[in-house]
């Protein structure tokens, strides 16, 4: 979709017109569009009107929560289309992928919409010690306040309305500030949000460059700062946050294991699509593969033969089912890692190669475990084969990583299953499907170098909002007795 449309970012709901940057298509490096760049005033403006929303007051009440986010859900509705050729030419993702994106943020986006009406408090006695007896007290979930939202290329759409989404439904103003990358999909939402009839400065989409992120991150007057993102980025921010909130998600490098008694077809099948799907440039991409030996080489073969089988193509044919890496730069990191692996022992079983930006489908094994490959977050479409004799060892060996957002096992036994859900260190244990599974109603985070915190809506709001208590003496102190 090349356009030399001059895009404006937004400020406290207003759109504004600033010195852009042009967006390259990450495919045939044409003008997209060109992108407003908010500076330091813009972003001044946007704190400052949030904090100027949180103090009118009162309390954005619940049906007004819940028909701005029914007007944001009717808008993703009616422009599916536009949204999904938007992520096509801006993420470079096939547009299947796009499609079923698309239909996760409508997900999404309904879940915000019932989370809306269930935000509510508890009647709770006091009355449990002679001190308290003519007391009443009643604890409600009320909004933390300003907000700031940071979110990645990989998924422009529903990554950003699992931030805003749940914002929306319990009442918190907020600034969303998109990938430099992928900036078009937000500034679509952005059109939505001004249909929405939100509070007067209570929402800003401001593109800018990094240099900014850092001052926004520690402006005390930012009540939480919700982070998607690389580990090195996040942990740095949270450094720079000081007594704010924090919830990060921050990926991983997530491990699968298949055991004997598994349905073998089905699980290379399975692994296939969660390893190279949008060239495995997802937080829960499978990048570790852990075959049980007697079944390894049997396996192998036939993930060998999917990898091989997968159809690039034009984005927009939705047989299509790998396309080139985000830019040329991330392919390159990918060809290095591989390089470097095959130096030190490992074997490329198929793929291996680079052209510009799009790097094949590629599984190695005996690949030293100080590799990127197997130890870092490799964010590219790479995995890594393995053999372990026993479940035990496989699970040792999953945890035995840096991070810990999800894994996964395919295995008939529920013994093993359940063994394999009490021992992976993770936030997540997917039982017969691979880690890259996610449903967007439950939560979503990790342990160790994935992050703290939870997205997925309802657990999102839990941290969009804290307690807050009315205690009530119920009698004057002339009735109280001596």
């Amino acid at each position: 979709m090349p356009s030399t449309e001059h895009m404006p970012i937004w400020v406290a709901g207003k759109p504004v017109k600033t010195e852009p940057l042009e967006l390259k298509s990450p495919v045939t490096g044409e003008t997209l569009a060109a992108i407003s760049q908010a500076g330091p005033e813009h972003i001044e403006q946007a704190i400052a009107a949030m904090s100027e929303a949180v103090r009118r007051g009162p309390r954005w009440a619940a049906v007004d929560r819940q028909r701005s986010c029914e007007r944001v859900l009717r808008f993703v509705m009616r422009h599916q289309e536009k949204f999904v050729k938007t992520i096509v030419a801006e993420a470079a993702k096939p547009v299947a992928a796009a499609m079923v994106e698309t239909q996760r943020a409508i997900t999404t986006l309904e879940l915000s919409l019932q989370e809306s009406t269930r935000i509510g408090g508890v009647q709770m006695p006091v009355d449990i010690d002679a001190a308290h007896r003519d007391y009443y007290a009643v604890v409600e979930r009320v909004a933390v306040g300003p907000c700031l939202f940071i979110t990645p290329f990989n998924f422009p759409l529903n990554l950003v309305i699992h931030k805003i989404g749940p914002a929306m439904a319990c009442g918190c103003p907020f600034i969303l500030k998109p990938s430099e990358r992928t900036p078009l999909t937000a500034l679509l939402l952005a059109e939505a949000l001004a249909e929405a009839e939100l509070p007067t400065g209570f929402w800003s989409v401001l593109p800018c460059g990094r240099q900014h992120i850092a001052s926004m991150a520690a402006d005390e007057r930012i009540a939480l700062m919700s982070f998607t993102g690389s580990a090195k980025v996040g942990w740095g921010l949270k450094a720079q946050a000081g007594h704010k909130q924090v919830v990060l998600e921050l990926g991983g490098n997530a491990a699968v294991i298949v055991e004997p008694d598994a349905d073998l077809k089905d699980a290379a099948d399975r692994i296939t699509a969660g390893a190279f799907g949008y060239a495995g440039q997802s937080c829960i991409s499978v990048q570790r593969i852990m075959l049980q030996e007697a079944i390894a080489k049997q396996l192998t073969d036939e993930l060998v033969r999917n990898a091989q089988a997968l159809k690039a193509g034009d984005l927009l044919d939705s047989q299509t089912q790998i396309g080139p890496m985000i830019d040329q730069a991330a392919a390159m990191r990918i060809e290095k890692w591989v390089a470097d692996a095959v130096e030190q022992g490992a074997k490329v079983l198929c793929g291996g190669r680079r052209r510009g930006a799009f790097y094949e489908p590629t599984l190695l094994t005996q690949v030293p475990a100080n590799s990127p490959l197997v130890c870092e977050e490799a964010f590219g479409p790479v995995a890594v084969i393995e053999r372990y004799s026993t479940l035990a060892e496989a699970i040792k060996l999953s945890n035995a990583s840096r991070y810990g957002l999800q894994a996964g096992i395919f295995a008939r036994d529920l013994l093993k299953a359940r063994e394999a859900f009490e021992l992976l260190n993770v936030g997540t244990v997917v039982i017969n499907d691979v880690p890259t599974t996610r449903s967007d109603a439950l939560p979503y985070g990790g342990v160790k170098d994935s992050g703290i915190g939870y997205e997925g809506v309802h657990f999102a709001v839990e941290h969009l909002t804290r307690y807050k208590t009315m205690l009530t003496r119920t009698k004057p102190a002339a009735q109280l007795p001596k």
